[in-house]
């Protein structure tokens, strides 16, 4: 008999990326494999998990779970795992009203460390919280890391790229959901230009202009790439790069499930929130600010009792270079 199960991940890029695992190990071991996998997001992230071949079926919302309570009601779920937890996932468990397993948050604690620097986070990466929520069930991490399937029709050639850019080139993503996060333009100008390699500048629509801009006071190589890729478009210039250096940011987790070297850079967030990149490939660093009081902000945006966040300016442009040279 199939066993049918609902994962729930509304959001972000980066968080859903990282529910690949549970989704992966559920329907490889969950009832000797025989089980039908459900997953609900929201409709602008459909690109990261359509392809995904170990989901059966994508149920999608705008902002709003009520007009899809009726659909998720006919499927008749034995199980339904909350990988979000918020108002609106208890709202579907509750409406549902199956067997739910939902995995912690630790936001108390995070408030801890935040704001009075007391660290009683569990040493556990947050896909391994996510894995806990499968426990009862016997289910183990396989430990094959994230998963990322990039469509055909998706993948960008070489060819289609600057000729100076089609003999290896450095991926750098530029973005970041706060701008604590992200470093100030004349650091990522210094990198680009202490590298050997050219770069490729990933992000968004929002950092097209902030890319433009970065190109035009750099004396390497660099080409600006963020806004002119879908996001899918995007993981298969980070799967040809050599190196990827990024923020904490979705970009980050996706080269993380690629297995490149992978340089990510903290600033407002820290990695004992346990989002750090997840079994990268060889040769990944983390580099984080030195002398700086941190974490800053659980997210990355300042506080309403605080001012923005200053601290990437203690980023030393060497390491990073360093790092992607080694």
């Amino acid at each position: 008999m199939t066993v049918k199960v609902l994962i729930i991940r509304f959001s972000s890029i980066g968080d859903i990326v990282l529910t690949t695992p549970v989704i992966r190990n559920i329907k490889q071991q969950l009832n000797e494999g025989d089980v039908e996998v459900h997953y609900l997001t929201k409709r602008a992230h459909v690109s990261l998990v359509e392809n995904n071949p170990y989901i059966d079926k994508l149920h999608l919302i705008e902002e709003d779970i009520v007009p899809i309570i009726p659909e998720l009601k006919k499927e008749r779920f034995d199980y339904v795992f909350d990988l979000h937890k918020n108002l609106r996932t208890t709202n579907v468990k509750k409406r549902l009203g199956v067997m739910d397993f939902t995995f912690n948050k630790h936001n108390f604690e995070k408030w801890l460390l935040v704001n009075f620097k007391v660290n009683k986070m569990p040493d556990k990466h947050i896909v391994d919280r996510y894995m806990d929520t499968t426990k009862a069930f016997g289910i183990v991490n396989d430990l094959k890391g994230l998963d990322y399937f990039i469509p055909k029709s998706d993948e960008v050639g070489l060819s289609q790229l600057p000729s100076d850019f089609q003999n290896g080139f450095v991926a750098f993503a530029i973005g970041g959901q706060h701008e604590g996060k992200m470093l100030p333009n004349h650091k990522i100008i210094g990198i680009c230009n202490g590298l050997k390699q050219p770069v490729i500048l990933l992000g968004g629509p929002e950092d097209a202009d902030n890319g433009e801009a970065i190109v035009a006071e750099s004396s390497n190589k660099v080409f600006n790439a963020a806004g002119k890729f879908s996001i899918n478009q995007s993981a298969s210039l980070l799967k040809q790069s050599s190196c990827v250096i990024t923020h904490d940011t979705g970009l980050m987790h996706i080269a993380s499930a690629l297995k490149k070297k992978v340089i990510s850079i903290w600033g407002a967030t820290v990695p004992e929130f346990g989002m750090y990149p997840y079994l990268p490939g060889e040769g990944s660093k983390i580099i984080e600010p030195h002398g700086v009081s941190r974490p800053y902000s659980k997210l990355g945006n300042k506080q309403w009792f605080k001012g923005p966040f200053t601290g990437m300016e203690k980023i030393e442009i060497s390491e990073v270079i360093q790092a992607v040279e080694a």
